[in-house]
């Protein structure tokens, strides 16, 4: 199957509109369509769809960027459309084979207005019908939109025409990535599954005391810094005042004297109704009809101007290095949202409101410091979010090591160069130790997060913990860097390889035949289960390798000589151990 030989169609146009998709570049397996729509005069076009169907040939599963668990096919009468703009998910799906093989990936330049997009099998013909949807969220009039369409049918792993993608949407005027610094990509303390609101700064500062000695370099000091309310609610944002934390500036000094940096948390679009600025800006809200607090209206300019001195304010009289910009994704059209560009709002859209915001934030925090890091989670991770955020992590999933590895791989595959963030790691201080080390085991192939009350943890945790932090501090390049390809979709991504240089790291998340293929000089397994020994199945003699095994503590429990003849091979290492081989 080639994309020549099936017809895209275009549903949905209405007069005075008029439309026009041309193919401007490509071949029989990788194209790119630009489609226009135009009108004579400004309009409010209804929904207007892309469409065109593929045979269900060799089709295993349906890769989207937030589906989590869910990767199998879908049939079209059964589920709705998945959703993307600024601050959803990212225009691209990937329909991948029985050996993980890219069928179909198609993608869309349009990174900050509303899409609808799916692929589901239809039952009557066997065949996946492929779409696009534009228009479906119009509150603003247009005469003009243009877009780019990438179909690629590519016989690569899925992951590689993921990637491709990436750099296809960093080619966009509008699109290309912030800086990402240093200090982005270094493990990272956060407060909010020991602490929650309850944050106490004696205690937390003995935190940051262990957690650098352990190789952590960051602290997020998340939601309660702002407020003595604990009830895990949003009443009192907005201000932004350290009511719990009053002189910030001192207790940020302290903290950079134990070597850590210093990012806080802020909720960005709530305004809680016990806040001042609540009657300061009332009429200016996308809702008050929200579970947690009023939204903020990023269309009016002195609401972008609020917020963007309150970072700017905060990083310069607290000497912060860093935020974590929380809930971008409530930035959207509710029920009772006033609509049109009118009573003083400079945008009628939305979307692209968020887009100055946060374009705005970005460089007002970068004039005053460049090395300033942004922490983005998902769902907002897309390839508009990479303009103003250099760190995207994995929501939240306390305690879930498996859904751990599957968001940091699936925010990976799209992310290019900023630095991709675990969730918090956190476990039962009664958990056994083999088991809590599958938490950080899990993390391995994206930056560690920890949130653990680190002055109760036994010495063997602890141990734990820095063996496995040093070993992230020590291969982190290769980790960030290298040539990431995650296996098995559908089993969760249960092997997971990355190659730099003479190094390649295989994490083993399950009891699965891990096949070889080719190797490096160097070679790591990470068994990251609870298995005493890995099954390697080598495709050729790659001869001799000098082995050590540790154990989750990072103990040498084997020194022997391995060798990687051709047929299975079964290698003995402890649940979460680590196998360090090199070419003898």
């Amino acid at each position: 199957m080639t994309i020549d030989t099936y017809e895209i169609l275009i549903k949905g146009v209405e007069a005075p509109i008029k439309t026009s998709l041309n193919k401007i570049r490509g071949s029989e397996e990788l194209s790119i369509y630009e489609f226009e729509v135009h009108s004579d005069k400004e309009v409010y076009p209804s929904p207007i769809t892309l469409q065109w169907k593929i045979p269900a040939i060799n089709i295993k599963g349906v890769w989207k960027p937030t589906t989590d668990f869910n990767k199998r096919i879908q049939a079209d009468w059964e589920l709705d459309n998945m959703e993307s703009r600024i601050s959803i998910d990212a225009p691209v799906i990937a329909l991948f084979g029985h050996d993980d093989s890219n069928v179909l990936t198609f993608a869309c330049s349009n990174a900050i207005n509303k899409l609808e997009m799916n692929a589901r099998l239809r039952e009557e013909d066997n065949h996946f019908y492929c779409h696009l949807t534009f228009f479906t969220e119009q509150h603003y009039s247009l005469k003009d939109f243009k877009v780019q369409l990438r179909l690629d049918h590519r016989k690569l792993h899925f992951s590689k025409t993921l990637g491709d993608v990436s750099r296809w949407w960093e080619s966009f005027d509008g699109l290309q990535p912030t800086h990402v610094p240093d200090i982005a990509k270094k493990p990272l303390y956060s407060t909010w599954y020991q602490f929650h609101q309850n944050l106490d700064t004696k205690v937390l500062l003995k935190e940051c005391e262990i957690a650098h000695d352990l190789g952590y370099r960051v602290i997020i000091i998340d939601d309660g810094w702002q407020t003595n309310d604990s009830n895990r609610g949003y009443d009192y944002t907005g201000d932004w005042r350290p009511d719990r934390i009053p002189d910030m500036a001192s207790y940020v000094k302290e903290i950079h004297r134990t070597g850590m940096k210093v990012a806080l948390w802020y909720s960005v679009p709530f305004c809680g109704k016990k806040s001042n600025a609540y009657k300061k800006f009332k009429g200016k809200f996308l809702t008050e009809d929200h579970r947690w607090a009023p939204v903020f209206d990023p269309r009016y300019p002195e609401v972008r101007e609020y917020l963007v001195n309150l970072y700017t304010n905060a990083l310069r009289n607290w000497n912060l290095d860093g935020f974590k910009l929380d809930f971008i994704d409530e930035f959207k059209l509710y029920p009772d949202t006033p609509l049109s560009r009118k009573g003083g709002r400079d945008y009628a859209s939305i979307n692209k409101a968020v887009d100055r915001l946060l374009t705005d934030v970005i460089k007002a925090l970068q004039k005053i410091n460049p090395e300033v890091i942004i922490e983005f989670r998902q769902k907002y991770t897309g390839p508009a979010m990479r303009k103003y955020g250099n760190m995207f992590r994995a929501f939240d999933c306390p305690g879930d090591a498996t859904m751990n590895r599957v968001r940091i791989a699936d925010i990976k595959m799209l992310c290019g160069n900023t630095a991709v963030h675990s969730d918090m790691v956190t476990w039962h201080p009664g958990e056994p130790l083999e088991i809590a080390a599958l938490q950080m085991a899990n993390t391995m192939f994206g930056v560690p997060q920890l949130s653990i009350m680190l002055q109760e943890a036994s010495p063997q945790y602890l141990e734990m913990i820095a063996f496995y932090t040093g070993y992230w501090n020590q291969h982190s390049t290769i980790l960030l860097e290298g040539d990431f390809v995650p296996l098995k979709p559908l089993t969760n991504y249960a092997v997971q390889s990355i190659v730099k240089d003479d190094l390649m790291i295989i994490g083993v998340h399950d009891e699965y035949i891990v096949s070889l293929d080719t190797v490096t000089d160097k070679i790591h397994f990470l068994n990251a289960q609870l298995a005493h020994e890995m099954v390697l199945k080598c495709s050729n003699d790659f001869g001799d390798f000098s082995a050590t095994v540790y154990d989750c503590k990072g103990n040498i429990v084997a020194e022997n000589t391995i060798s990687l003849s051709k047929g299975i091979k079964c290698i003995q290492v402890p649940p979460c151990g680590i196998v360090q081989m090199i070419r003898a």
